[in-house]
């Protein structure tokens, strides 16, 4: 296994803590966040979560003489106007080392110490949901849902997917994490199921994943067995119906064209998922995996990097016929087909809720993934990849 990454800060591949935690507090939507910190600080994270947030933009003098008063003056303009409010702490205030935890003592405004160097993504999103301490409720009924991500381009399919499965199953949704009202972490459920296993909340007990046919099925068996009211035998039917269909389609494509060889670039679970899929219905050469966090599967097939030359040198090695991955792996190889996985996905509108987990998760990256292997084989070789 190799780990060749620099400091989240620097990296463009893979978000920061800092980033991880506006991500995940930006999902409640009662609660205002700040990002204390530079201009640049506030920019990054804001160009991603897709929902307004809010920054002190601290300048030379405030770092020279001191940052709590702008950021006093920052959080009085928003008092009133939100449930609560919540500080992220950025790398220069906290390499200061001025306390601002007295801020939080009426329990109005939460303070996330999640500097960039504190880790990637996951480490501040986890930050953030220690800091909002979520109370489980043995009396609440439902399930809660986990691995919600305002930066990942399925989010809002994915919670959309989620609820679909647990209604159809018979399931009240009780909190999402983290795509939901700051009131919900006080009464979440005794049970959890995820959407991102990468990102699980470590609320409740964990009943499994939605992240693939399989989990979704193991996933409905258990709640079954351990939630009145649940039946997973309507799941169990939807799954049975897809994997018809996702047989029939791939094998009208493996009438015309070969397996694709094919190189992925994502989140752990993400890349296991995708991988696998195409796998067992295509029959596809995974050429390469290069994964930007974790270990979490612990394949040791997968390269653990976020060092892009490190990724361009495994893409040109591999040959790809397709990718799966961000915009970053498409400019690498632009003749290959492209299905994005993970972002930055530039140069494309991503107005609808797309989902990649359960059913409709499965269904939708495979029509992707033929579609595109598809428009490859048919065009001639002096084309190239179309822009979206």
């Amino acid at each position: 296994m190799q780990n060749n990454q620099r400091t989240p800060c620097e990296n463009p591949l893979w978000p920061c803590a800092m980033t991880g935690a506006v991500a995940c507090l930006s999902g409640f939507e009662d609660l205002a966040v700040v990002v204390h910190g530079s201009s640049g600080c506030y920019f990054y994270p804001a160009s991603l979560v897709g929902v307004p947030i809010h920054g002190t933009f601290l300048v030379e003098n405030e770092i020279i003489f001191g940052t709590e008063s702008r950021l006093a003056e920052v959080i009085r303009e928003l008092d009133g106007r939100y449930a609560r409010i919540a500080v992220v702490n950025t790398c220069v205030p906290a390499i200061m080392g001025e306390d601002i935890g007295d801020l939080a003592g009426d329990g109005q405004i939460l303070v996330v110490d999640s500097p960039g160097f504190l880790g990637d993504l996951e480490a501040g999103y986890r930050r953030a949901l220690d800091t909002i301490a979520p109370e489980v409720d043995p009396h609440a009924a439902g399930v809660n849902i986990d691995g919600i991500c305002r930066t990942d381009p399925f989010c809002r399919g994915n919670a959309i997917e989620a609820r679909r499965l647990l209604n159809l199953g018979g399931a009240a949704v009780a909190a999402t994490f983290c795509l939901d009202r700051y009131a919900a972490t006080r009464r979440a459920a005794p049970f959890t199921v995820g959407t991102n296993p990468d990102l699980a909340s470590g609320v409740g007990t964990w009943y499994g994943s939605l992240l693939g046919l399989d989990a979704v099925g193991e996933t409905f068996e258990r709640l079954a067995a351990s939630v009145d009211g649940v039946d997973s035998r309507p799941v169990a039917e939807e799954i049975a119906w897809a994997d018809a269909r996702l047989r029939k389609a791939c094998e009208k494509y493996l009438r015309k064209f070969d397996p694709p060889r094919v190189a992925i670039a994502a989140g752990d679970a993400y890349a296991a998922f995708a991988a696998d899929l195409l796998d067992r219905y295509l029959g596809a050469d995974i050429a390469c995996v290069a994964v930007r966090n974790g270990p979490g599967t612990g394949n040791d097939a997968f390269i653990h990097t976020t060092d892009f030359s490190t990724i361009r040198e495994m893409i040109r090695d591999a040959e790809p016929d397709l990718i799966l991955g961000s915009s970053y792996e498409r400019a690498i190889a632009p003749g290959a087909a492209f299905v994005g996985l993970t972002p930055p996905l530039r140069g494309r509108f991503l107005l609808s809720s797309r989902a990649l987990i359960g059913i409709e998760g499965a269904l939708r990256l495979m029509d992707g993934v033929l579609n595109a292997c598809a428009n490859r084989n048919r065009r001639p070789e002096s084309e190239g990849t179309d822009r979206f």
